[in-house]
Parts: C-alpha cells; sequence; structure tokens
C-alpha cells in the first residue's frame, strides 16, 4: 500500500517538518534531562573570555548567558511550532489542485525554512557567551536566519494564496 499520491508527492516537506518538530521537542526532552549541564556551559563559555571579551564585566556576562538560554528556549519553541505548521500546510498542499512541482517546492521551503530557523535559534545562543552579545550572535548568523525565515514566510503566503484560489474558485458542475 503506500502513501496516497498528493502526500507522497509533500515527502520531502513533510520529512523535514517532521525532523523539525523532532528537534524542537527533542531540545525540550535535553532541557529536561541536562538543563543545569546546558546553563553550566554557557557559563563556561562566557566564563572563558571575561576578561579578553567583556573586559571583567561579570553583570554583562551573565545578563549575556542568561539571554543566551533564552534563545535556547527560542530554539524550542519555534521548531516545534514551525515543524507543526509546516506539517499542516504540507497536507493541505497534498490536497489542492495545481502543478505538483510548484505545491511541492512550497511544501520542502516549509519544511526547510522552520528547521533552519530553529537551529539559527540555538546556534546564536550557543555562540552568544564566547562574543559577549546576543545582537554579534544574531549578526553572525544572519546567513542561516534570514534565508530560514524568508523560506517559512514565503511559503506560508503561497500556501494562503492557492488556498484561496482553490477554495473561491468557481466549480466547473455548479
Amino acid at each position: 500500500m503506500g502513501l496516497p499520491q498528493g502526500t507522497r508527492d509533500m515527502r520531502v516537506g513533510i520529512v523535514f517538518a517532521l525532523a523539525t518538530m523532532l528537534f524542537g521537542f527533542g531540545l525540550g526532552g535535553v532541557f529536561g534531562l541536562a538543563e543545569d549541564s546546558l546553563k553550566g556551559d554557557l557559563d563556561r563559555r562566557g566564563q572563558a573570555v571575561l576578561e579578553s571579551v567583556y573586559a571583567g564585566n561579570e553583570a554583562m556576562r551573565i545578563e549575556t548567558k542568561d539571554k543566551a538560554w533564552a534563545y535556547y528556549k527560542r530554539a524550542h519553541l519555534h521548531a516545534g511550532a514551525m515543524g507543526t505548521s509546516a506539517l499542516a500546510m504540507s497536507m493541505l498542499l497534498a490536497g489542492l489542485p495545481g502543478a505538483t512541482r510548484l505545491r511541492s517546492s512550497i511544501a520542502a521551503a516549509l519544511g526547510i525554512g522552520g528547521l533552519g530557523y530553529g537551529l539559527f535559534w540555538l546556534l546564536a545562543g550557543m555562540r552568544a557567551p564566547g562574543l559577549g552579545s546576543t545582537g554579534l550572535a544574531k549578526e553572525s548568523l544572519k546567513w542561516l536566519s534570514m534565508p530560514s525565515a524568508g523560506l517559512f514566510l514565503i511559503g506560508t503566503i503561497l500556501v494562503t494564496v492557492l488556498f484561496a484560489k482553490a477554495a473561491w474558485a468557481r466549480s466547473s458542475g455548479a
């Protein structure tokens, strides 16, 4: 037996959407199992450059470490939400009429965009303590955040347009 053809056509996007969900939910599990260890790692990264990057400013180091932890949580939340949304939209695309290549490309863009954006927040959190700034960490990963967010946003817009077009199309039997 196998997948229905529409779902099969969206398989790349669906696999990336599921991987994004697994990444987000997996981070949640890791937080539950090793939160103190993760926070300790962030602390060590900042401590290693306390003099060279923070000029001995302990308050700034702690503030950056705390914000980096918030970025870890953003990675978890964004990946879970974007993965779930990408999956839902990919399944919607599977049932819509229109060019298969376009719909499957949109599904792939959604899945890849969601995974990339979730990864961006995790990597920014990891980099921030060593760079001394969450702003610098985000800036250093713009190459990942901008295309990922763009893929997801454009994909969402296109799904909305394709759905609206199909929903308000005149049926041939009326």
